[in-house]
């Protein structure tokens, strides 16, 4: 019986938002963005960890044994808001979400007495909830688990619009995420620096719930015409992620 409950468990939750390429694009770019104090931080919880390095982490452990992995920590890295509310207006839920988790680590990131391992955990997984915000898909409507129920076809294979936001739009480039981060990098602007640098989640999350409508296709059927219409909001989300991530950390370490 405990083995059904924690397989149930684990199949009600979003699939990992951003595939690994997606996370290391994150946290290259915010490695660009990064204060002296927020570098100097990182740099002694981490050592020569790059944040791109510590963006895969917490997915990577969601299949390591004990409680904590496979069942505690798997809301962290998603919210449900309803379409037209917002992230505030409702309590968030027992089990807590991305933002409830995001605040948890940061409180352990500012506590003196907290263990360097402790430290570490909760800046590698703030660091990848960071970037599953930028996934707007992670930023789910009720009832369809972030498009995963979602079945589409992706130039003729069977998947669902959750994994092609995760990486297929991304892979479908053929870069890897030095290129992908240096492309983004080469075409921000001033204004769009200034933008899209908010270091407040519930303003990413009310960000994602404004355009996750535009997402969901009218025909199943995704190829070319799908790949065109995405790409400006796809490049916006990734360069966002990055830019998000440095301004929280850099407020984080910043702060007294």
């Amino acid at each position: 019986m405990r083995s059904l409950l924690l397989l149930a468990l684990l199949l009600a939750s979003p699939a990992a938002a951003w595939g690994p390429t997606g996370h290391r694009i994150t946290g290259a770019l915010a490695d660009q963005y990064l204060g002296p104090r927020a570098r100097a931080a990182v740099l002694e919880i981490l050592g020569t960890e790059s944040l791109a390095e510590a963006s895969t982490w917490p997915d990577e452990m969601r299949s390591a044994p004990g409680l904590f992995w496979r069942v505690t920590a798997s809301p962290w890295h998603y919210v449900t808001v309803p379409d037209g509310r917002r992230w505030r207006d409702q309590p968030p839920p027992a089990q807590g979400d991305a933002l409830t988790a995001l605040d948890r680590f940061a409180a352990t990131l500012r506590d003196p007495a907290a263990s360097r391992d402790d430290k570490a955990l909760a800046l590698r997984f703030a660091i990848h909830i960071v970037g599953d915000l930028a996934q707007p898909l992670h930023v789910g409507r009720p009832g369809d688990r972030g498009g995963n129920d979602v079945r589409v076809r992706f130039f003729g294979r069977e998947t669902n619009l959750h994994a092609v936001w995760d990486g297929d739009l991304i892979d479908h480039e053929r870069l890897s995420y030095s290129e992908w981060t240096a492309r983004l990098q080469r075409r921000l602007t001033p204004d769009q620096l200034r933008s899209w640098s908010s270091p407040d989640p519930e303003q990413w999350v009310d960000d994602a719930v404004a355009i996750r409508a535009t997402l969901y296709p009218a025909d199943p059927e995704l190829a070319w015409d799908y790949v065109y219409a995405q790409r400006a909001t796809l490049e916006a989300q990734l360069a966002r992620g990055g830019l998000r991530l440095a301004a929280w950390l850099n407020r984080l370490f910043d702060a007294p």
